[in-house]
This record gives structure tokens, C-alpha cells and sequence, in this order.
């Protein structure tokens, strides 16, 4: 994934409508209306967050007569996933040897107390 896509993803998921919209499109498609129930914002402001998850490439929009639902696109999510990935595995390394570190501590201190 390019840095540009990956900022655009990044950007696009930084909103919690947006990321309320991705979440709710997870169990199927939905039109604006069915996306725009739950929030306490206008159409209009549904439609440019709408916007913004298209241009990342995180949702499509398709044409069903007069119905234009829209869709999860996983590709782009997966891409940003895998970018995290790498930062998960540094953090749980880094985890791994505390986690050793303060075994190796309370050790010293039975050892310590024992005496």
C-alpha cells in the first residue's frame, strides 16, 4: 500500500461516524438513508462521509434501480491491517521482554526475601 492510500485510509478511519458506517456495513449493504438512521446529522453530512470512505477506497457504491447501496470494500482495510501488523508484533516483542524482565525480578526478590 502506497503512503498516500495508507494516509487516505488513515484519515478516512479518524472519524467516528465514518467508522460507525464501516462497522454497520460489515453485516450487509445499505443506502444512505438505512446508513444516515442512527445519527443526528443530515443526509447531506451522511453523503460526504460517505464520500470520504469512497475516495479511500473503503466503501463502493453500486446502482440497483433506484436504490444506490453502498458496500465494505475489505482490500483497503486489509492493507492498512497489515501495515499495523508490523507495529503489533514490535509492541508485543517489547512486552515479551518485560514480561521477562519482571519474571526475572520477583525471582531475585523470592530469593532475596528467602534469606
Amino acid at each position: 500500500m502506497s503512503a498516500d492510500h495508507l494516509s487516505t485510509t488513515f484519515a478516512a478511519l479518524a472519524d467516528p461516524t465514518r467508522r460507525a458506517i464501516l462497522a454497520r456495513l460489515r453485516t450487509g449493504e445499505a443506502t444512505v438513508n438505512e446508513l444516515a438512521e442512527p445519527f443526528d446529522v443530515s443526509l447531506p453530512a451522511i453523503s460526504k462521509h460517505l464520500k470520504v470512505l469512497e475516495n479511500a477506497g473503503l466503501i463502493s457504491r453500486g446502482r440497483d434501480a433506484q436504490r444506490r447501496p453502498c458496500r465494505i470494500e475489505a482490500a483497503r482495510l486489509k492493507e492498512a491491517t497489515d501495515w499495523l501488523e508490523r507495529y503489533r508484533r514490535f509492541w508485543d516483542e517489547g512486552f515479551d521482554r518485560l514480561d521477562a524482565y519482571l519474571h526475572t525480578m520477583k525471582k531475585k526478590e523470592k530469593k532475596h526475601a528467602r534469606k
